[in-house]
C-alpha cells in the first residue's frame, strides 16, 4: 500500500518533449497504480484533454517545441477543465508552487520518484 493520499483521479496525462523523460515518468506513476496517457507537446495534449473526461492531473514540462509551452497549457487547462489537478516541471526554470496556475505543484528536474508523486498526490 502506497503511503500516499489517495489520488482524484486514476488518470494522469504527462506532456514531455523528452522521450526518456516521458517513458521514466510514464514508468513512476504506473508503478503508484495510476493510468497514464502520453503526449510529447502541448499541442498533442490538447486534443487528448478534450477528448477525454476522466483526466484528473496534468504533469507536464515547461519548456517544448510548438506553439504553447507547459506554463500556458496548464493555464488553459486551468481555465477550461477546472478539476485537473496541475503539476509543472523543468530542469531549466525554477519556480515556487505558489507560482503555479491554479495551485498547482512545480517540481524542478531531475526529480526522484517520490518527489512526482508526492506532487501529484498535493496538487489542488
Amino acid at each position: 500500500m502506497s503511503p500516499h493520499p489517495p489520488f482524484v483521479s486514476a488518470v494522469v496525462l504527462v506532456v514531455e518533449d523528452d522521450n526518456l523523460l516521458r517513458m521514466l515518468a510514464t514508468d513512476i506513476l504506473e508503478d503508484e497504480g495510476l493510468t497514464v496517457l502520453q503526449a510529447a507537446t502541448a499541442d498533442e495534449a490538447l486534443p487528448i484533454l478534450e477528448g477525454r473526461d476522466d483526466i484528473g492531473v496534468l504533469f507536464t514540462d515547461i519548456n517544448m517545441p510548438g506553439e504553447m509551452d507547459g506554463l500556458t497549457l496548464a493555464a488553459h487547462v486551468a481555465e477550461r477543465w477546472p478539476h485537473v489537478r496541475l503539476v509543472v516541471t523543468s530542469g531549466r526554470q525554477w519556480f515556487t508552487s505558489d507560482q503555479m496556475p491554479d495551485a498547482g505543484q512545480f517540481v524542478q528536474k531531475p526529480y526522484r520518484p517520490r518527489q512526482l508523486v508526492s506532487a501529484i498526490a498535493h496538487a489542488d
